[in-house]
């Protein structure tokens, strides 16, 4: 059986947002191996059905499964919000999602328990950040709101142009006239267009950055297991579901020069080879 600490860090997202994790990764982490994959092109996840959104996540992690990992970090937060709760549980390796980290963050944060929450359409229809919010504190009053347009916003490269300083201002004008003093980006392609929310939640606010929060706590729970790696070499592997160019451009820009090997797969072909073999 492998050592744990051998084995690498997977990150899951729809697409690139959950490079924000892997930054993180080779800050707080940087001799952990990393495994990405975004589903780029099924992307965004956030107005497909829950169980859409769980099918996705199930091919992702039957493709995941065979790559020796000791931990899978869903980075994705419509998966975390509406597939997560209902995955099996019989897996080598811990599933974590990114909704509690970013939920003890705000809770400490905020000072007047004014919170609010922007994500996706199916992340805020859950409801789970209001639930685990209140669920930590029941005087914490929270105000969500969907921004469904800042997915592919980013996906473009649309992170400082004009139209998006519109477009946030007018998504988030209901937050700002709730007086919260805290705003959890519910979704980790959005701290790529910090500079435009804050602009228009205003410059009081303060952004509770899931990705920052997230990783803290995965150090945490591979340090309590003895899990963390103490390998000289690490290695960095990129799939995507959909032509590899705009990943690397974009990730390039993000993560620098050397970000390792990317490869575009069918994620759907991986789970009928991955179901075959366990017949």
């Amino acid at each position: 059986m492998a050592d744990k600490r051998d084995l690498a860090i997977a990150v899951f997202d729809s697409g690139v947002g959950g490079l924000t994790i892997v930054k993180e990764l080779l800050n707080v982490l940087p001799k952990e191996s990393v495994i990405y994959l975004g589903d780029t092109a099924r992307v965004p996840y956030g107005a497909k059905s829950e169980e859409t959104v769980t099918r996705f996540t199930e091919e992702a992690i039957s493709f995941l499964e065979d790559k020796g990992i000791k931990v899978l970090l869903i980075a994705c937060n419509t998966s975390s919000s509406v597939a997560l709760p209902s995955l099996d549980d019989n897996y080598d390796f811990e599933i974590l999602g990114v909704v509690d980290a970013g939920v003890e963050e705000a809770a400490k944060v905020s000072r007047i328990k004014r919170v609010g929450v922007i994500g996706t359409e199916a992340t805020i229809n859950s409801g789970v950040y209001e639930k685990r919010l209140r669920e930590l504190d029941p005087n914490i009053e929270v105000f969500s709101k969907s921004c469904p347009l800042f997915v592919p916003l980013v996906e473009e490269g649309w992170i400082d142009e004009p139209e998006s300083y519109k477009i946030a201002a007018k998504y988030l004008r209901s937050l700002k006239d709730e007086k919260i003093d805290t705003l959890i980006l519910g979704c980790t392609h959005y701290p790529f267009m910090k500079k435009v929310i804050q602009y228009g939640i205003g410059e009081h606010v303060a952004l509770i950055d899931s990705a920052k929060a997230f990783v803290r706590k995965v150090r945490k729970i591979l340090l309590e297991s003895d899990a963390l790696s103490i390998k000289e070499e690490r290695e960095y592997k990129f799939y995507v579901t959909d032509e590899p160019s705009k990943f690397k451009n974009f990730s390039e820009l993000f993560l620098g020069n050397n970000i390792g090997s990317i490869k575009k797969i069918d994620l759907k072909e991986s789970r009928n080879v991955s179901n075959i073999n366990k017949i």
